[in-house]
């Protein structure tokens, strides 16, 4: 695993010869404030490939900089690289940020009313579901592939006894959720339908823009962390940090219990106009 961050303090030969440095696991890119040109992100990505092309490590955690250059990740992606990006550990957050979400805007029990848009039947899905619905009187689940999710709707009837909402109306389903869970809808999909206009909306798997101008609620696609052991490298996230040590195919029971150990609690929830 490398990292890449921009220099302190470029010198102009530097970057005139877009002279990339290594030092021990740390890639050093001789950039500044403004965005790259299309050229000289070419230039950089090539000279990144030939320094990672040198060993086995396919896995990349870059700066908050780096990750501002577009075209010069847009190179790395080509090549095959995975870049961090904390995705994957929001996910594994998904009951810390529901809870998070809960106390900050003080949300009172009887007023807490659960959306989840999933079309992927992944076991994290399936999951969130078994649990929430046992937890929380009003959960609906928003699918386009409802047959899909019969199994999983008689599954926990039989077991528990609990009528699990599942449908499709775009213009009812979602009308009175004021919390919304979006696992894997993107923003063509969500937006045709009918959303709450203050509900919180928390994108687990990328960024989403809500298009209904009436929409005065709140739309979390970012979010950062606080973790035991954090090294607090100068200039990266800490969600990718911790995300980039982790061993993702852990069975799901135990990756949250390796969070929890790991003290890693949430800082904030960023939305697009407002911080949580």
């Amino acid at each position: 695993m490398y990292y890449i961050k921009e220099t302190d303090k470029p010198s102009k030969i530097a970057e005139w010869l877009n002279i990339v440095k290594l030092d021990n696991d740390m890639i050093i890119l001789p950039i500044t404030e403004t965005s790259l040109d299309e050229k000289t992100a070419y230039k950089l990505a090539i000279k990144t490939k030939t320094i990672l092309d040198k060993t086995n490590s396919k896995k990349l955690v870059l700066s908050k900089k780096v990750k501002q250059q577009e075209a010069y990740m847009n190179y790395l992606y080509s090549y095959n690289y995975e870049i961090v990006d904390g995705r994957w550990l929001f996910q594994m957050l998904l009951f810390d940020v529901l809870e998070y979400i809960i106390k900050k805007l003080k949300i009172k029990e009887e007023e807490i009313k659960i959306g989840i848009l999933v079309n992927d039947i992944s076991d994290l899905a399936i999951y969130a579901i078994e649990k929430l619905v046992t937890k929380y009187k009003y959960v609906k689940i928003v699918t386009n592939h409802i047959d899909c999710f019969k199994n999983i709707e008689e599954k926990i009837s039989e077991e528990q006894g609990i009528f699990i909402n599942v449908g499709n109306n775009k213009r009812k389903i979602l009308s009175k959720t004021n919390i919304i869970l979006n696992l894997d809808f993107p923003t063509e999909l969500i937006n045709r339908y009918t959303i709450y206009n203050t509900a919180v909306i928390i994108n687990f798997k990328g960024n989403v823009k809500i298009t209904n101008k009436r929409f005065n609620g709140i739309n979390i696609n970012d979010y950062e962390v606080n973790w035991k052991n954090n090294p607090h490298l100068e200039k990266f996230a800490a969600k990718d940090i911790y995300e980039a040590t982790q061993y993702k195919n852990k069975p799901l029971e135990e990756t949250f219990k390796q969070v929890k150990r790991d003290i890693v609690t949430i800082q904030c929830l960023k939305g697009m106009k407002t911080i949580i």
